[in-house]
């Protein structure tokens, strides 16, 4: 199979070892060309909730296809996507009812600042063009998005002197720190577009995770103040946190909230933005120029609509917030040896997600060579090694992937620094 023409996400292609060949999947696993079947236990970047290939999709997707693929929504309109928008509003809570859609986590995140920016503009108050977010957040790789990141342990330092200076603080942790927030914004609140957060876990920027009772005092601060209130559910939404989605958890509901990831089940790229009622009449206007200028190609793609639409009845006639309690019951159980290992500064869980955090940064590439030697997938990132099962996942295919992490990183602890 030639692979020479591929340029791969994250990766240094001078010195990282060859990808490996996936030829098919099934339920929670992961089979390569040679024929191993590994246990995936990140849900290909957190996206296959109801494992791969699930019947319920795949039918929706075909029976699209071959109706329709693919329109677009300049001018026009298809049943997949009016249905979405409409389910969307419904599980959400409050009145987030007016879903923009697009093609990425990444786009989603610039689709709501681009409201949150021209929420104000339309109003006639100018200069509240910036953005609050909290250290170890990560929104994305696009140029806005990046903005917003974490700019010392992200992704993003070289770009540095290019993104938009934002305002990056630490997420408050207790009443003092939340003075000292509230004060923050008080200061600047006259320049802030909004505040944008992960609520509950920080997934990219490090799995750090806050309170909803946190999250709740961060939010009623952000209104006190008159700031919009972005919430970055795309790893969060759809039952990884044991709600559908992690700001139920704390009572609070945002302006606009971005979604993405499980969105589609893992088939397919989609993305949502949705706006809260207050923020969207603002943009209804005689004049044009107050409406929303984006428009991406594939926004609303039927295809990816109708996986999303059958992952949202999935939900609905299947025990998935069910089967994420057991699976946040299992990982807090099956990952506490690792708590006692020298090197291993915490041990954390939250719904079905499992967090190893170590003292310090492994040799990334070995320790993924580890785990493939256990027949396993998982990608510890920086100093984290973690788990995000599918939620289908059977009790076997979780021990398995549980032993692999404590044998792993086990070996590791006791290792020559």
């Amino acid at each position: 199979m030639a692979r020479e023409n591929l340029w791969l996400p994250y990766r240094q292609a001078q010195t990282a070892p060859a990808p490996q060949v996936a030829t098919r999947t099934e339920g929670a696993r992961i089979i390569l060309e040679d024929g191993r079947s590994l246990v995936d236990g990140i849900s290909s970047w957190w996206t296959a909730c109801h494992g791969y290939n699930h019947p319920v999709i795949a039918a929706a997707v075909s029976a699209q296809l071959a109706q329709m693929p693919h329109v677009m929504l300049g001018g026009l309109v298809h049943e997949q996507a009016c249905q979405l928008g409409g389910r969307l509003a419904a599980a959400l809570p409050g009145e987030l009812e007016h879903v923009f859609f697009s093609e990425s986590g990444s786009v989603a995140v610039e689709v709501g600042m681009k409201i949150a920016v021209q929420y104000w503009l339309n109003r006639g108050v100018s200069g509240r063009t910036r953005f609050l977010s909290f250290r170890h957040g990560y929104h994305g790789d696009t140029f806005a998005a990046m903005s917003v990141c974490d700019p010392e342990e992200g992704m993003h330092r070289l770009f540095g002197e290019l993104v938009a200076g934002q305002l990056i603080v630490d997420l408050p942790r207790n009443s003092t720190e939340l003075t000292e927030f509230d004060k923050t914004l008080e200061r600047h609140r006259d320049e802030l577009a909004g505040v944008i957060l992960e609520p509950l876990v920080q997934a990219a920027g490090g799995m750090k995770f806050h309170s909803p009772e946190m999250l709740a005092a961060i939010a009623e601060t952000v209104s006190k103040h008159g700031v919009l209130l972005l919430l970055d559910e795309i790893a969060t939404g759809f039952g990884r946190t044991g709600s559908l989605f992690a700001c139920e958890q704390a009572g609070v509901t945002p302006d606009v909230i971005m979604l993405s990831k499980a969105l589609t089940g893992g088939t397919l790229p989609l993305a949502a933005t949705v706006a809260s009622e207050r923020v969207h009449s603002v943009f209804l206007s005689d004049t044009y120029e107050h409406a929303l200028m984006h428009g991406p190609t594939f926004a609303g793609n039927a295809l990816a609509c109708a996986a999303a639409n059958a992952s949202l009845t999935l939900f609905e006639t299947e025990p998935r917030l069910e089967q994420v309690a057991a699976i946040e019951e299992r990982l807090t159980e099956g990952l506490a040896p690792c708590s006692g290992l020298a090197h291993v500064a915490d041990v954390r869980v939250k719904g079905a997600i499992g967090v190893v955090q170590l003292d310090r940064v492994p040799d990334l590439d070995a320790l993924r060579q580890a785990f493939l030697d256990e027949h396993v997938w998982i990608r510890p990132f920086h100093d984290v090694v973690y788990l995000m099962p599918p939620f289908v996942i059977s009790e076997d295919e979780l021990e398995t992937l549980m032993r692999a992490v404590c044998r792993v990183v086990e070996r590791w602890s006791r290792a020559p620094s």
